[in-house]
């Protein structure tokens, strides 16, 4: 066991400044590479499973089932460098889509389910999609609609012969299903193009790339101004599955339940991308997450690790069918994508036996994960912090002017190391803003201990100033969690005459739990400090979130102001 004054992850000096462990070394293959030796490793183990389509590969079969969509995007003229979006939930189609891209060095363009015209038109500018894959719809959103109202064209159009004025570098739709639309692909067939030259044209194409190539861009939420493209490589990605997977001890034989989206670093990477350098089975309940479903598939197909965000446990964790489920293989997995709570961080230890779940923290800037707990950490650290440094990475926690600040103090987190993206797509004022010496600023306040343990305060725009005291809001929503009659809770500033901000506190209670303003005031007072008490409380029925579970602070504050007759406050993420 490495000894406290040799330990890289905890602070020297009195300074929160820590570095993560440089064995084992990283990886130099690419994704195709990773894929190939799985696969041929592996060849007749289960590789993903999509309970509702009925589809189940394994390595072998998603190989060459991924190289046939690569070797007909060849043939329809995509090459080396070109962008290729796809906009759809969790199919099997994604995960062929993800692989193929890989395998020819085409960069995937992932594109939130849940965006709208104005959203979907910014992405494929933005980067200049050549092409997109789409479902023809989820839930409310009629993608193939929508493409069509931005690209009318599309309907006198030859397939992968559009010329849109809207889209301009757009030639090429390919819709997933068997039916057919005019100006579109479709994907059966275009499938049903790949011979065997094409797959070993694709497969020399693979041979020849480097680990540093971009290969996928993912775009950030935007709250105050139109959203980022971040564009991570093969190094960035791989790297990270691998460190993500070795801490939560995943590997082969295991089995992963993945609810979370795949448009998402958390699907993307720390799912499939974990699965495929280890040799783990991806198994993904529904096309969008259901708290059922999810139960369902982790009893039936005895999963031992489960991924969501908090959100995701707790609507399992209060299902009223949730007895009924034998959740007895399940060992652990990741909690991650907004604060966990540390009640809810129990009951899934707990009641879900995932005695060795783990808590990820990271952003998509960072391929994702920066800080991860252990699976053999104490409790208190794995239900109070988001664990130490990752393998290869450098953190450090630093005040508005710059400065590295005493370990304990509260500051901006910094990262830097293999993890931090090559850039925002065509964007190079914004990544200097956000990337500078290497380091990554993330826009959230953290902590670092003595032991290196990481606790993330919430973000440097949540953070409110009432009266010249700073209030963190994640500070007085763990403090709420501990009501009994309290679900899910968000914090957050609006503003005041008095004191320029004051504290709101936006409740969901517990199914069947009753509570009052004044009673949820008088729980606080003489626990907390009287500044944080919220003077604003509102009971609802839902929290504004968005598809990967990060609650959505500034439409809160603006249907607040608008409540109370104020003016309306800054968007802010």
């Amino acid at each position: 066991m490495t000894s406290p004054t040799s330990d890289p992850r905890r602070p020297a000096g009195g300074l929160s400044h820590v570095r993560g462990a440089a064995e084992p070394p990283l990886s130099d293959l690419t994704i195709p590479a990773w894929l190939d030796a799985t696969a041929g490793r592996l060849p007749d183990a289960e590789a993903c499973v999509f309970v509702d389509a009925g589809v189940r590969w394994t390595w072998s079969q998603l190989r060459d089932e991924s190289d046939r969509l690569a070797a007909a995007l060849l043939r329809l003229g995509f090459a080396r460098g070109d962008r290729l979006g796809i906009w759809a939930p969790n199919r099997p189609e994604w995960i062929l889509a993800q692989y193929a891209t890989a395998r020819i060095g085409v960069v995937l363009v992932n594109i939130n389910p849940a965006y709208r015209l104005a959203e979907l038109e910014y992405a494929l500018r933005k980067v200049g999609c050549k092409g997109v894959i789409s479902a023809p719809e989820f839930k409310t959103s009629a993608y193939l609609r929508m493409l069509q109202s931005l690209a009318p064209e599309l309907a006198h159009c030859a397939p992968g012969e559009l010329q849109s004025a809207r889209l301009p570098e757009l030639r090429c739709v390919i819709r997933m299903g068997d039916e057919a639309t005019p100006g579109m692909f479709n994907l059966p067939r275009v499938l049903a193009l790949a011979d065997a030259d094409g797959v070993a044209e694709a497969r020399r194409i693979g041979a020849t790339l480097g680990c540093r190539d971009a290969i996928n861009i993912q775009f950030t939420s935007g709250t105050t101004g139109a959203p980022k493209g971040a564009t991570l490589t093969h190094h960035n990605v791989v790297n990270n599955a691998r460190d993500v997977a070795r801490t939560m001890g995943y590997g082969q034989g295991d089995r992963l339940c993945v609810p979370v989206p795949l448009y998402h670093c958390f699907g993307m990477v720390m799912s499939s991308l974990a699965s495929t350098v280890t040799g783990g089975t991806m198994v993904f309940p529904g096309e969008g997450f259901d708290p059922l479903a999810t139960l369902t598939a982790v009893h039936r197909e005895r999963c031992t690790h489960l991924h969501g965000v908090p959100t995701m446990f707790i609507a399992q964790l209060d299902h009223p069918r949730f007895a009924e489920f034998d959740l007895g293989s399940l060992r652990g997995g990741i909690m991650a994508g907004s604060p966990c709570p540390i009640e809810v961080m129990k009951r899934v230890n707990q009641q879900m036996n995932m005695r060795e779940v783990t808590i990820a923290y990271g952003m998509t800037e960072t391929s994702p994960v920066s800080f991860q707990s252990g699976t053999d950490d104490p409790l208190e650290r794995r239900v109070a912090t988001v664990g130490r440094v990752m393998p290869h990475l450098e953190v450090k926690i630093v005040d508005a002017e710059g400065r590295t600040v005493p370990v304990g103090q509260t500051g901006e987190l910094c990262t830097r190391g293999y993890s931090v993206m090559q850039g925002y797509w065509g964007d190079d004022e914004r990544t200097a803003e956000a990337v500078v010496d290497g380091w990554m600023h993330t826009g959230d306040l953290a902590t670092i201990d003595a032991e290196g343990y990481c606790n993330i305060v919430g973000r440097v725009k949540d953070m409110l100033i009432r009266g010249g005291e700073n209030v963190y809001p994640r500070e007085v929503e763990e403090f709420l969690f501990r009501h009994p009659a309290v679900g899910q809770v968000q914090v957050f500033g609006v503003p005041d005459e008095r004191y320029g901000e004051e504290v709101c506190a936006w409740i969901v209670l517990k199914p069947g739990a009753q509570a009052t303003e004044d009673e949820i005031r008088t729980f606080c007072r003489d626990q907390i400090a009287h500044y944080k008490v919220p003077r604003h409380v509102r009971f609802v029925a839902e929290i504004p979130m968005t598809v990967t579970g990060k609650a959505q602070k500034f439409v809160m504050r603006r249907q607040m102001a608008e409540e109370l007759g104020l003016a309306a406050p800054p968007a802010t993420a």
